[in-house]
């Protein structure tokens, strides 16, 4: 756990469904899961209100409907199902950490979760529980990165954490081009000027429109959540100065 206190009252951390998958080429890898998990508690006892979206590539991609034959109504349905399978996964994960926590989805299922009010959403951080979103917006073709902006201006979360695979925001993918140039900070005007990819335009516009940070940062490596609650310099930096 950090030593230093956190610069943040309320968090909404975004994780990608694959991330969840951790080595394997699709659903959960339980130790990943885990390990997220670990350091979300760690977060939590600092005296941080958490959130969590959390998205669902790691089991179906609306985006890759053509493939099923089905339309994209449907396919994104699908999709949004499948965020709330992680978001079971990973909150029993961070049930077992001793963390109280809360599902909410935006697509009714009242056996399964508590669906998305935000003042109940709200109650429960104040209630020192961890807040775990699914569904996304409950709405087809909006992605879960404008889902997580979305709920973290409903909730007055003070930051948007999207947490990734690579060390925070490049022009290109590093994994692919090794070259490709690292940003330590941008403002919204700029990534939407240069169309970097890490999130899309419509989650980074909303964001800028109501002054929300982000920061993007690597999820692999750990630590880096309770850094950027921290205010340890990780990652990319995303205002609008």
């Amino acid at each position: 756990m950090s030593d230093s206190p956190p610069i943040f009252k309320r968090v909404l951390l975004k994780l990608s469904g694959e991330a969840l998958m951790g080595s394997k080429s699709f659903g959960i890898d339980p130790s990943i899961a885990a390990d997220i998990a670990a350091e979300v508690d760690s977060v939590h006892k600092l005296g941080v209100q958490v959130a969590v979206m959390i998205g669902g590539g790691n089991i179906f991609r609306g985006l890759q409907s053509s493939a099923y034959g089905v339309g994209r109504v449907a396919a994104d349905n699908m999709g949004m199902l499948a965020t709330i399978i992680n978001a079971i996964a990973i909150g029993e994960a961070i049930r077992n950490t001793g963390s109280g926590t809360r599902i909410m989805t935006a697509i009714e299922m009242a056996k399964i979760a508590e669906p998305y009010v935000t003042e109940r959403a709200i109650d429960h951080l104040l209630n020192n529980r961890i807040v775990i979103f699914g569904g996304g917006t409950g709405n087809p073709f909006f992605t879960t990165d404008t889902a997580a902006t979305l709920r973290a201006l409903e909730i007055n979360s003070d930051v948007l954490l999207k947490a990734t695979k690579v060390d925070g925001v490049y022009d290109a993918d590093p994994v692919s081009e090794p070259s490709a140039r690292f940003f330590p900070s941008l403002t919204y005007e700029e990534m939407l000027k240069k169309k970097l990819k890490v999130m899309d335009m419509t989650a980074v516009s909303l964001a800028m429109e109501n002054n929300l940070p982000i920061v993007v940062f690597n999820l692999m490596q750990k630590g880096n959540i309770i850094k950027a609650v921290t205010g340890e310099k990780v990652g990319t930096t995303i205002t609008g100065e």
